[in-house]
């Protein structure tokens, strides 16, 4: 990967001549110089969960606990094919009950217009219930009185799941009085479903107002995760950023490129950003009409400190299908008909030397193609190496979006890294420096 320097007029990729016998000499990151000019390795501050109340604050025995999960899994014939979400939230589910609280789940599922039987919480219950080891009932709706009825009739310890609260349009519009008809069933809310965080919605952000506020502890994880990562981070800090297009990312790559002291840019992204500074990349994807957007990315890197690595090399092909003929070429070798689908492995060796210079790695988004093979060599190398040097408690790893991993599934590693996050568009916001209701009305006030 190459570092980009930029000046007032002008930014460059400035590896010298490149090409595929050449590529040895490209510039290798020292991230240490970059970390000393924005304050020190050092201890990261106290976690960020110490700036909201948790469970540890509370006494729920005997309490109506509502508590917000996220049971949006996948169903194939009305069975759950994938119970990783629950799994997430079992601990916070089971604390809760072994401790005497009443848990009344809330959640949503799909994006149904009212309601509909095929969006219906009751199997999700039901697969619940094996997870947690513990019967979970199940009431018709999330309010009124089939709701009233059946948490009226729980005991200490027992666990409720409500019907789909998107089965009212009222939910998604936070209206205050589907807020207060949700409150009467509960004395403490507990929010553990992070993944929602960043939508302000009646049973996500609406309930923080209306009663005593906690976070679960799924919540309580991806809080302390996105603090180690971005918050006080033990530096130097590296992130990984990859993905096809740079609009759906602008505002990503201009916060972390204040916030890290090094930014790896790869995937479909990567060529949009060579484009800018003049690379001749064929026929490969890229937002051309985002060049401006790209050069103004790296001004503003150059002017935070913040290197830029991209790519060096890539491995190119002439179709777009799994093991198409690829060969890998140097940057001012690119076929005028070839399509660039991966980093190239000098590229691999540049990410590899800056993670291992890194001691804090924030990962969004694949190097290439990785659902197609051979295209799926950049990442999961580097997402095996990442995942060496956690093992080796030489680095903190922090990686969230869907694509990612499932990169990270493909690759075997997911479990190998510090904190996997399985929110999407929560763990995105969050990146890019925007505040998430759902997070906030946690806050101690």
């Amino acid at each position: 990967m190459s570092r980009t320097r930029c000046s007032v007029k002008r930014c460059f990729t400035d590896p010298g001549p490149i090409s595929t016998a050449g590529l040895a000499a490209t510039w290798v990151p020292v991230l240490h110089s970059s970390a000393a000019r924005r304050g020190a390795p050092g201890t990261r501050a106290s976690q960020m969960t110490n700036k909201f109340r948790t469970l540890d604050d509370v006494d729920v025995k005997g309490k109506r606990v509502l508590l917000r999960v996220d049971l949006n899994v996948p169903m194939e014939n009305g069975r759950v094919t994938d119970a990783t979400r629950l799994e997430r939230v079992a601990p916070t589910i089971s604390e809760i009950s072994d401790k005497g609280g009443k848990v009344i789940l809330l959640a949503h599922f799909g994006r149904p217009k009212g309601r509909d039987a095929k969006d219906s919480l009751k199997p999700v219950a039901e697969a619940l219930s094996k997870v947690v080891k513990k019967p979970v009932a199940f009431a018709d709706d999330c309010i009124g009185e089939p709701a009233a009825q059946a948490v009226a009739g729980l005991k200490d310890g027992d666990i409720l799941c409500l019907e789909n609260t998107r089965f009212h349009k009222e939910e998604e519009k936070n209206d205050p009085a589907f807020v207060a008809e949700l409150a009467k069933l509960g004395d403490i809310w507990v929010n553990d479903a992070f993944s929602a965080a960043h939508r302000a919605h009646a049973s996500t952000e609406g309930l923080g107002h209306k009663l005593p506020a906690y976070a679960g502890r799924t919540m309580q994880a991806e809080l302390d995760a996105l603090e180690k990562a971005l918050g006080s981070p033990t530096k130097p800090v590296i992130a990984i950023i990859g993905g096809a297009k740079v609009s759906t990312k602008i505002d990503l790559l201009e916060n972390l490129v204040t916030k890290v002291d090094a930014l790896v840019i790869g995937g479909g992204m990567a060529n949009t950003f060579l484009h800018a500074q003049g690379v001749a990349i064929g026929k490969s994807l890229a937002e051309k009409d985002l060049a401006p957007t790209a050069l103004r990315i790296l001004e503003k890197a150059n002017a935070a400190n913040c290197a830029i690595i991209l790519p060096v090399d890539a491995t190119v092909a002439y179709h777009f299908a799994a093991n198409a003929p690829a060969h890998a070429y140097g940057l001012d070798a690119i076929p005028a008909d070839g399509m660039i689908l991966d980093v190239g492995p000098q590229s691999v060796a540049r990410v590899h030397a800056a993670i291992d210079d890194a001691a804090t790695l924030v990962w969004n988004g694949p190097l290439g193609a990785f659902e197609l093979q051979p295209f799926d060599r950049g990442t999961v190398a580097a997402a095996k190496h990442a995942a060496e040097r956690t093992k080796a408690k030489k680095l903190i790893s922090i990686a969230g979006g869907g694509d990612t991993v499932a990169a990270l599934n493909q690759a075997h590693v997911a479990g190998d890294f510090t904190y996997v996050s399985t929110a999407g568009g929560a763990f995105l916001e969050w990146m890019e420096g925007k505040p998430l209701p759902g997070v906030e009305v946690l806050r101690t006030k």
